[in-house]
């Protein structure tokens, strides 16, 4: 039988890889370097912003789920504060970590059937983890769309 806790963890763990993944390809100069064609009608965002927004939508549901602060980790997670590519593994770090401790503290899958209090109001914990997984695979499909777009620009360019 598939332990649905075990599934989660793996998804989360890749998902967290992809994110330094991501991180350790893309150089300083355009960490932070919105692609061609940004407006504020269709705004684009940065690879290093797209990472933070996802990091940041794992943060703040572990955050919740470990000792109920469900703050928004905007303020913290803004390029201004993580300037560089080893500022934001630094920050990735320490979101794998609570999502860790999360973790640890589903014994059976019995367990994401409890609900908790979410901003949103009640919610079970397996919609909130699959919810979270999606926001933040989604801000990480971003990130790789445009760590793509800045490449082919800077090849094409040279």
């Amino acid at each position: 039988m598939v332990n649905l806790i075990s599934c989660l963890d793996r998804q989360f763990a890749e998902l967290h890889s992809g994110h330094c993944e991501l991180i350790r390809a893309i150089s300083p100069e355009l960490l932070y370097l919105r692609p061609p064609g940004s407006s504020s009608r269709f705004p684009l965002r940065s690879c290093g912003e797209y990472v933070l927004r996802g990091a940041a939508t794992v943060e703040q549901t572990f955050g919740g789920i470990t000792t109920n602060l469900w703050d928004d980790p905007f303020e913290w997670t803004l390029p201004e504060t993580l300037k560089t590519p080893e500022d934001v593994a630094g920050y990735l770090a320490e979101v794998e970590n609570t999502r860790k401790r999360g973790f640890e503290l589903f014994h059976s899958d019995g367990d994401l059937l409890k609900e908790v209090m979410a901003p949103s109001g009640k919610t079970e914990l397996l919609p909130l983890l699959l919810d979270t997984l999606a926001r933040a695979g989604h801000h990480q499909g971003g990130a790789k769309a445009t760590l793509e777009i800045l490449n082919a620009i800077s090849v094409g360019g040279k």
